[in-house]
Protein backbone atom coordinates (compact mmCIF):
# COMPACT_ATOMS: atom_id res chain seq x y z
CA UNK A 1 0.00 0.00 0.00
CA UNK A 2 1.36 3.08 -0.83
CA UNK A 3 1.10 6.23 2.17
CA UNK A 4 1.60 9.70 1.96
CA UNK A 5 4.87 11.24 2.00
CA UNK A 6 5.40 13.80 4.62
CA UNK A 7 8.69 15.06 4.11
CA UNK A 8 11.67 15.62 1.32
CA UNK A 9 12.07 11.88 1.75
CA UNK A 10 10.47 9.13 0.21
CA UNK A 11 9.55 5.79 1.84
CA UNK A 12 13.05 3.47 1.91
CA UNK A 13 13.81 1.69 -1.33
CA UNK A 14 14.55 -1.48 0.47
CA UNK A 15 15.17 -2.43 4.33
CA UNK A 16 17.72 -4.71 5.54
CA UNK A 17 17.52 -6.10 9.64
CA UNK A 18 21.71 -6.39 10.71
CA UNK A 19 21.91 -8.58 13.06
CA UNK A 20 25.29 -9.75 14.51
CA UNK A 21 27.34 -12.28 16.91
CA UNK A 22 24.08 -14.45 18.44
CA UNK A 23 26.72 -16.97 19.66
CA UNK A 24 24.55 -19.89 20.06
CA UNK A 25 25.14 -22.78 21.96
CA UNK A 26 24.64 -26.29 21.98
CA UNK A 27 21.21 -26.73 23.63
CA UNK A 28 20.82 -22.93 24.25
CA UNK A 29 23.14 -23.11 27.05
CA UNK A 30 23.41 -19.55 28.66
CA UNK A 31 26.74 -18.29 27.42
CA UNK A 32 29.60 -18.00 30.29
CA UNK A 33 26.65 -19.54 32.12
CA UNK A 34 24.88 -16.15 32.24
CA UNK A 35 23.88 -14.82 29.12
CA UNK A 36 20.67 -16.20 27.41
CA UNK A 37 21.61 -16.02 24.16
CA UNK A 38 18.69 -17.97 22.79
CA UNK A 39 16.46 -15.97 24.87
CA UNK A 40 17.63 -12.37 23.32
CA UNK A 41 17.45 -14.23 19.65
CA UNK A 42 13.82 -14.77 20.19
CA UNK A 43 13.59 -11.20 21.36
CA UNK A 44 14.87 -10.04 18.28
CA UNK A 45 12.77 -12.19 15.69
CA UNK A 46 9.40 -10.99 17.80
CA UNK A 47 10.39 -7.30 17.51
CA UNK A 48 11.67 -7.68 13.70
CA UNK A 49 8.21 -9.27 13.32
CA UNK A 50 6.29 -6.15 13.73
CA UNK A 51 7.51 -4.83 10.40
CA UNK A 52 5.52 -7.58 8.77
CA UNK A 53 6.69 -7.65 5.39
CA UNK A 54 8.65 -4.48 5.28
CA UNK A 55 11.82 -6.53 5.46
CA UNK A 56 13.47 -7.45 2.33
CA UNK A 57 17.22 -8.52 3.66
CA UNK A 58 18.16 -9.95 6.43
CA UNK A 59 22.05 -10.10 7.22
CA UNK A 60 23.57 -11.89 9.84
CA UNK A 61 26.89 -10.89 10.43
CA UNK A 62 28.53 -13.77 12.04
CA UNK A 63 29.99 -15.74 15.08
CA UNK A 64 26.18 -17.54 14.98
CA UNK A 65 27.67 -20.18 17.07
CA UNK A 66 29.85 -19.59 20.00
CA UNK A 67 31.68 -23.59 19.26
CA UNK A 68 30.30 -24.00 15.71
CA UNK A 69 28.14 -26.67 17.20
CA UNK A 70 25.34 -28.54 14.84
CA UNK A 71 22.44 -27.47 17.04
CA UNK A 72 23.45 -23.98 17.55
CA UNK A 73 23.35 -23.67 13.89
CA UNK A 74 19.99 -25.17 13.92
CA UNK A 75 18.63 -23.09 16.33
CA UNK A 76 19.43 -20.01 14.82
CA UNK A 77 17.75 -21.49 11.58
CA UNK A 78 14.71 -22.21 13.00
CA UNK A 79 14.22 -18.98 14.61
CA UNK A 80 15.61 -16.84 11.70
CA UNK A 81 14.34 -18.84 8.32
CA UNK A 82 10.84 -18.81 9.63
CA UNK A 83 11.18 -14.75 10.00
CA UNK A 84 12.90 -14.39 6.43
CA UNK A 85 10.07 -16.47 5.19
CA UNK A 86 6.92 -14.41 6.18
CA UNK A 87 8.54 -11.36 5.50
CA UNK A 88 9.58 -12.22 1.62
CA UNK A 89 13.25 -11.89 3.17
CA UNK A 90 16.23 -12.83 2.03
CA UNK A 91 18.41 -14.17 4.26
CA UNK A 92 22.49 -13.75 4.45
CA UNK A 93 24.52 -15.64 6.95
CA UNK A 94 28.00 -13.85 7.50
CA UNK A 95 30.86 -16.83 8.84
CA UNK A 96 32.40 -15.21 12.05
CA UNK A 97 35.38 -16.45 13.62
CA UNK A 98 33.68 -18.63 16.35
CA UNK A 99 32.15 -20.19 13.67
CA UNK A 100 33.21 -23.42 12.18
CA UNK A 101 33.34 -23.22 8.37
CA UNK A 102 32.36 -26.94 7.66
CA UNK A 103 29.60 -26.85 10.35
CA UNK A 104 28.68 -23.65 8.68
CA UNK A 105 28.33 -25.00 5.47
CA UNK A 106 26.60 -28.32 6.68
CA UNK A 107 24.10 -27.50 9.39
CA UNK A 108 23.38 -23.38 8.28
CA UNK A 109 23.83 -23.24 4.50
CA UNK A 110 22.57 -26.77 3.75
CA UNK A 111 25.99 -27.29 1.80
CA UNK A 112 28.64 -30.44 1.52
CA UNK A 113 31.56 -29.05 4.57
CA UNK A 114 34.19 -27.61 3.01
CA UNK A 115 37.08 -25.74 4.61
CA UNK A 116 37.44 -23.21 1.99
CA UNK A 117 36.09 -19.59 2.79
CA UNK A 118 32.31 -18.78 2.75
CA UNK A 119 31.85 -16.31 0.40
CA UNK A 120 28.48 -15.96 -1.20
CA UNK A 121 26.29 -13.11 -3.00
CA UNK A 122 22.79 -12.43 -2.47
CA UNK A 123 20.33 -10.60 -4.70
CA UNK A 124 18.23 -8.35 -2.78
CA UNK A 125 15.77 -7.25 -5.95
CA UNK A 126 18.83 -5.41 -7.49
CA UNK A 127 20.45 -4.82 -4.63
CA UNK A 128 23.83 -7.39 -4.19
CA UNK A 129 24.58 -8.15 -0.95
CA UNK A 130 28.07 -9.86 -0.36
CA UNK A 131 29.05 -11.86 2.39
CA UNK A 132 33.05 -11.97 3.07
CA UNK A 133 34.41 -14.67 4.62
CA UNK A 134 37.34 -12.66 6.89
CA UNK A 135 38.33 -15.86 9.27
CA UNK A 136 41.28 -17.68 9.87
CA UNK A 137 40.53 -21.04 10.68
CA UNK A 138 42.41 -21.52 14.52
CA UNK A 139 42.47 -18.19 15.08
CA UNK A 140 40.05 -15.26 16.07
CA UNK A 141 41.61 -12.42 14.12
CA UNK A 142 40.35 -11.28 10.66
CA UNK A 143 42.34 -12.03 7.22
CA UNK A 144 40.44 -11.53 3.39
CA UNK A 145 43.25 -13.75 2.07
CA UNK A 146 44.31 -13.62 -1.77
CA UNK A 147 41.25 -15.85 -3.15
CA UNK A 148 38.54 -13.91 -1.41
CA UNK A 149 40.08 -10.70 -2.45
CA UNK A 150 40.34 -12.27 -6.18
CA UNK A 151 36.98 -13.40 -5.62
CA UNK A 152 35.49 -10.02 -5.09
CA UNK A 153 37.51 -8.57 -7.58
CA UNK A 154 35.72 -10.22 -9.98
CA UNK A 155 32.44 -10.13 -8.27
CA UNK A 156 32.55 -6.80 -8.52
CA UNK A 157 32.90 -6.71 -12.30
CA UNK A 158 30.04 -5.54 -13.67
CA UNK A 159 27.55 -2.78 -11.26
CA UNK A 160 24.30 -4.33 -9.62
CA UNK A 161 21.53 -2.05 -10.62
CA UNK A 162 20.97 -0.86 -6.97
CA UNK A 163 24.64 -1.07 -5.50
CA UNK A 164 26.51 -3.61 -3.80
CA UNK A 165 26.58 -3.87 0.33
CA UNK A 166 29.25 -5.71 1.96
CA UNK A 167 28.75 -7.80 4.84
CA UNK A 168 31.78 -9.31 6.77
CA UNK A 169 32.51 -10.22 10.34
CA UNK A 170 35.80 -8.24 10.76
CA UNK A 171 34.94 -4.63 10.00
CA UNK A 172 37.63 -2.67 8.68
CA UNK A 173 37.38 0.07 11.33
CA UNK A 174 39.34 1.38 14.11
CA UNK A 175 37.93 0.67 17.80
CA UNK A 176 39.43 2.21 21.31
CA UNK A 177 39.61 -1.41 22.42
CA UNK A 178 43.46 -2.43 22.03
CA UNK A 179 42.90 -6.06 22.50
CA UNK A 180 40.38 -5.55 19.87
CA UNK A 181 42.81 -4.07 17.89
CA UNK A 182 44.57 -7.34 18.07
CA UNK A 183 41.82 -9.33 16.72
CA UNK A 184 41.31 -6.68 13.78
CA UNK A 185 41.13 -7.49 9.82
CA UNK A 186 44.10 -8.05 7.63
CA UNK A 187 44.39 -7.15 4.32
CA UNK A 188 42.28 -4.01 4.21
CA UNK A 189 44.76 -2.38 1.93
CA UNK A 190 44.04 -5.03 -0.50
CA UNK A 191 40.11 -4.43 0.31
CA UNK A 192 40.86 -0.72 -0.33
CA UNK A 193 42.16 -1.40 -3.70
CA UNK A 194 39.70 -3.98 -4.66
CA UNK A 195 36.50 -1.72 -3.90
CA UNK A 196 38.19 1.67 -5.48
CA UNK A 197 35.74 3.12 -7.98
CA UNK A 198 33.20 0.26 -7.42
CA UNK A 199 29.35 0.65 -6.45
CA UNK A 200 30.21 -0.47 -2.60
CA UNK A 201 27.55 1.60 -0.66
CA UNK A 202 27.90 0.15 2.63
CA UNK A 203 30.08 -2.24 4.62
CA UNK A 204 27.77 -4.09 7.35
CA UNK A 205 30.27 -5.93 10.31
CA UNK A 206 29.94 -7.46 13.45
CA UNK A 207 32.97 -8.63 15.80
CA UNK A 208 32.70 -5.69 18.45
CA UNK A 209 29.81 -6.37 20.41
CA UNK A 210 28.70 -3.02 20.31
CA UNK A 211 27.18 -0.61 17.71
CA UNK A 212 29.44 1.57 15.82
CA UNK A 213 30.21 3.56 12.74
CA UNK A 214 33.16 4.99 10.51
CA UNK A 215 34.43 5.00 6.90
CA UNK A 216 36.65 2.78 5.10
CA UNK A 217 38.64 3.79 1.50
CA UNK A 218 35.02 6.58 1.23
CA UNK A 219 32.82 3.93 1.93
CA UNK A 220 30.57 3.77 5.10
CA UNK A 221 31.01 1.15 7.60
CA UNK A 222 28.26 -0.06 10.11
CA UNK A 223 28.80 -2.49 12.97
CA UNK A 224 25.97 -3.79 14.49
CA UNK A 225 25.80 -4.53 18.01
CA UNK A 226 25.45 -8.25 19.51
CA UNK A 227 22.83 -10.00 20.30
CA UNK A 228 24.37 -12.23 22.66
CA UNK A 229 26.07 -9.44 25.01
CA UNK A 230 27.50 -6.49 24.91
CA UNK A 231 30.97 -4.74 25.32
CA UNK A 232 31.11 -1.83 27.92
CA UNK A 233 33.09 1.11 26.65
CA UNK A 234 32.71 2.76 30.12
CA UNK A 235 35.17 -0.15 31.60
CA UNK A 236 38.26 0.99 32.98
CA UNK A 237 40.98 1.81 29.64
CA UNK A 238 43.28 -1.55 30.03
CA UNK A 239 40.31 -3.71 30.86
CA UNK A 240 38.20 -5.79 28.27
CA UNK A 241 34.43 -6.31 29.61
CA UNK A 242 31.00 -7.92 28.21
CA UNK A 243 27.93 -7.48 29.87
CA UNK A 244 24.76 -9.23 29.75
CA UNK A 245 22.60 -6.10 28.95
CA UNK A 246 23.09 -3.49 26.03
CA UNK A 247 21.71 -6.00 23.24
CA UNK A 248 20.93 -4.41 20.26
CA UNK A 249 20.59 -5.10 16.20
CA UNK A 250 20.14 -2.38 13.19
CA UNK A 251 17.70 -1.39 11.01
CA UNK A 252 19.50 -0.60 7.68
CA UNK A 253 16.97 1.95 5.25
CA UNK A 254 18.75 2.46 1.96
CA UNK A 255 17.35 4.96 -0.72
CA UNK A 256 17.66 5.69 -3.91
CA UNK A 257 20.50 7.89 -3.36
CA UNK A 258 21.91 7.03 0.23
CA UNK A 259 20.89 5.29 3.35
CA UNK A 260 20.55 5.43 7.13
CA UNK A 261 21.28 3.21 9.77
CA UNK A 262 19.02 2.94 13.04
CA UNK A 263 20.05 0.88 16.20
CA UNK A 264 16.94 -1.00 17.79
CA UNK A 265 17.86 -1.79 21.48
CA UNK A 266 16.83 -5.64 22.17
CA UNK A 267 13.95 -6.34 24.73
CA UNK A 268 10.94 -4.87 26.54
CA UNK A 269 10.39 -1.92 27.76
CA UNK A 270 7.96 0.55 29.41
CA UNK A 271 6.38 3.02 26.64
CA UNK A 272 7.30 6.42 27.89
CA UNK A 273 4.92 7.49 24.63
CA UNK A 274 2.93 6.38 22.11
CA UNK A 275 0.69 7.36 18.34
CA UNK A 276 -1.57 5.05 17.39
CA UNK A 277 -1.66 3.92 13.84
CA UNK A 278 -4.99 5.07 13.71
CA UNK A 279 -3.73 8.84 14.92
CA UNK A 280 -1.22 8.36 11.85
CA UNK A 281 -4.13 7.61 9.52
CA UNK A 282 -6.08 10.67 11.31
CA UNK A 283 -2.60 12.94 9.90
CA UNK A 284 -2.77 10.99 6.85
CA UNK A 285 -5.98 11.90 5.96
CA UNK A 286 -5.29 16.03 6.32
CA UNK A 287 -3.68 18.47 4.14
CA UNK A 288 -0.32 19.34 4.54
CA UNK A 289 -1.28 22.71 6.21
CA UNK A 290 -3.32 20.77 8.35
CA UNK A 291 -1.30 18.26 9.19
CA UNK A 292 1.46 20.75 10.52
CA UNK A 293 -1.42 22.65 13.00
CA UNK A 294 -2.54 19.07 14.00
CA UNK A 295 1.16 17.69 14.85
CA UNK A 296 3.48 20.29 15.19
CA UNK A 297 2.20 23.23 16.53
CA UNK A 298 3.10 23.69 20.48
CA UNK A 299 -0.18 23.60 22.82
CA UNK A 300 -1.45 27.70 23.61
CA UNK A 301 0.80 28.52 26.16
CA UNK A 302 4.01 26.83 25.58
CA UNK A 303 6.79 28.57 24.75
Amino acid sequence: MQYPQFGRYPAARQVIAHVSDTHLLQGGAPLGGVADTVRALEQTVSQLRRLGDRLDAIAVTGDVADLGEPDAYRIARELLEPLASSAGAELSWVMGNHDERGAFRRDLLGEAPSDSPVNRITDVSGLRVIALDTTVPGYHHGLLDASTIAWLDAALADPAPLGTVLAMHHAPIATPLALMDLLELRGQDELAEVIAGRDVRLILGGHLHYATNGMFAGVPVSVAGATAYTMDLSAPTRELAGIDGGRSFTLVHLFDDGFTTSVVPIGAFPVVTNFSAEFLAEIEALSPEARLERFSRKPPGVA
